[in-house]
């Protein structure tokens, strides 16, 4: 270890080290075991602290923040309480791949194992959920402690840590600012090297006659739509997204396809089922996307991944290159041919034609797929969008097209509710001159509705997009499709006026429920830079097409236009 003559407190370390890694905003939620380090970061002057409401608010914002700008989010909070409320955003973030650093406080190293008050092994209990955790039990092992955290979060393929900061450790002195060695090997975080023929890759792409690329969300990770974009023009290949890797790749490009799986599109699953070769550019062959061995059955397999643990876990593969997507991408193109693919892109498009995205639109009734085109249009698709979960993530990823990287926050792996709001809060800090929109539901929005104060205390502009329809919407559907309409426990018989809730906050707010009212609706709520939430009542019965049903496969697909058949 490197040593300097002056001693410092943990906490001070603490606060020196984030600095120096350029941190410029953390979100937490101060406690007992967190106040030696809190009364340390009260003196920077480099690091902005965003007050929660809710610790699980502190990590999803971590997360928005991560995911909109690529850089490393922080949350921190307490020991016990404040700690476990973390859980939900790091499993989050683990299975969606964000780098967030979680600073949670500890009892005294003396009383850990002694059912102390607040006390709770969080360390034990974040092992499955991140990259990366330590309990801290000396300040001369904090700086190698926080400099392995910081790499592991941000390389290879990212996703959470956590550093377990006892209170007697932030207040212990230290000379010991910079870690001489570390424990862990290069392998975890250097970017690694290309594994794989690329030339051999690239011909058996040459070969194909109806190819198809299949981009997830390591894309975005890896930064690499440049290359994607790239990819697909030279080899004239049309490209599907997952969930995950919308705005990868532009959605208003002539080869998109738009998204793949439960409720993508139907031209994008019906190619699947029709293509010769699917390059799986950055996926993970995700069960709502691929059922196992039926997916793709009449393709060559290819994938490319940073992480080797993703071939052939549940999709076996012919062909693997393996590294960092932008490096790999990078190799395969020299070697890349375009190729008479007339006949291919002229399918594409007939499938396109004949198999829209589509709703009925007649009727008083707002649909949510017709405001969301409204608002897309209004804002010329360049706003950041967040969402929670349920139908209204779906129509936003169906309706609202994304063309660059970095402007689609959802919670994909782990399907979390309450996600949406506190991720738009975190994007709004890190892009504080893009409009920010939460698209949400009456459900989603309650889970972290109290987040609305963190909004309000720093005068954000963060617009809410409320579709009300007093049901658990996505539960619902399935109730009404394939339970025989027994809707146990879906319905709210009790909901608050959110108009008024939001006015309560100071945010301004406004009900609609009638198509008439639409235009008037977009208006308000995309008139200025600042916050706002229109509350949009939709019919409960409205439903998310298309759809494949779970466990099923690309040839179960249900369209809009299928749903009198299904019910009969």
């Amino acid at each position: 270890m490197s040593s300097t003559t002056e001693a410092i407190t943990g906490g001070r370390l603490m606060v020196e080290l984030l600095e120096e890694a350029g941190v410029e905003i953390v979100f937490g939620y101060p406690g007992g075991a967190i106040l030696p380090f809190y009364d340390e970061l009260y003196h920077s002057k480099k690091i902005k602290h965003i007050l929660v409401r809710h610790e699980q608010g502190a990590v999803h914002m971590a997360e928005g923040y991560a995911r909109s700008t690529g850089k490393l989010g922080v949350c921190i909070a307490t020991s016990g309480p404040g700690a476990t409320n973390l859980i939900t955003g790091l499993t989050d973030a683990k299975l969606d791949s964000i780098p967030i650093l979680a600073i949670t406080g500890q009892v005294s190293t003396d009383a850990i194992g002694t059912d102390a008050f607040q006390e709770a092994d969080i360390f034990g209990i974040t092992i499955p959920i991140t990259k990366y955790n330590a309990l801290i039990k000396k300040a001369d092992d904090l700086s190698r402690h926080f400099e392995e955290a910081i790499k592991i979060a941000m390389g290879g393929r990212p996703g959470p840590v956590l550093l377990d900061f006892p209170k007697d450790v932030q207040l212990e002195k230290t000379t010991v600012r910079k870690a001489s060695a570390l424990k862990i090997a290069p392998h975890h975080y250097e970017r690694p090297k290309v594994k794989g023929d690329a030339q051999a890759f690239a011909e058996v792409l040459n070969g194909a006659k109806r190819p198809l690329l299949y981009v997830g969300g390591g894309a975005i990770n890896s930064f690499a739509s440049a290359e994607i974009k790239a990819l697909a023009e030279k080899a004239n290949a049309p490209v599907t997204t997952t969930l995950m890797g919308l705005g990868a790749f532009p959605g208003t490009h002539p080869l998109s396809v738009g998204m793949l799986g439960m409720h993508g599109t139907a031209y994008a699953n019906k190619a699947v089922l029709e293509c010769d070769y699917i390059l799986n550019l950055g996926a993970r062959f995700d069960d709502r996307v691929a059922k196992y061995q039926d997916f793709a059955p009449n393709a060559i397999r290819a994938h490319v991944d940073i992480d080797a643990a993703e071939f052939n876990k549940r999709i076996n593969v012919d062909h693997i290159l393996h590294g960092d997507l932008k490096d790999a991408i990078r190799e395969i193109l020299p070697f890349v041919k375009g190729g008479d693919r007339t006949s291919w892109i002229e399918n594409i498009q007939s499938l396109k034609k004949n198999h829209p995205l589509d709703f009925d639109n007649s009727g008083d009734s707002i649909k949510p797929q017709d405001f969301l085109q409204r608002v897309y249009t209004k804002t010329k698709g360049e706003a950041i969008v967040s969402t929670d979960v349920g139908q209204h993530q779906m129509w936003a990823a169906q309706y609202y097209l994304f063309d660059k990287p970095n402007t689609w926050l959802t919670s994909g792996g782990l399907g979390t509710m309450g996600y949406g709001l506190p991720a738009a809060i975190g994007a709004k800090f890190g892009n504080p001159d893009k409009m920010v929109i939460c698209v949400t539901g009456d459900g989603s929005f309650q889970m972290c509705i109290q987040e609305l104060a963190t909004i309000a205390q720093s005068k954000l502009g963060v617009k809410i997009l409320l579709f009300n329809n007093n049901f658990l919407g996505m539960v619902r559907q399935w109730q009404e499709l394939f339970y025989e309409e027994r809707f146990s426990e879906s319905q709210w018989t009790y909901n608050p006026n959110f108009v008024k809730l939001a006015d309560a906050y100071g945010i301004p707010a406004m009900r609609i429920e009638h198509k008439s009212e639409i235009d008037k609706g977009v208006d308000f709520f995309l008139k200025d830079n600042g916050s706002a939430l229109i509350e949009v009542m939709i019919p409960a019965e409205e439903k998310v097409f298309p759809m494949i049903p779970a466990g099923k496969s690309q040839q179960d697909l249900i369209e809009f236009k299928d749903l009198g058949k299904l019910k009969k």
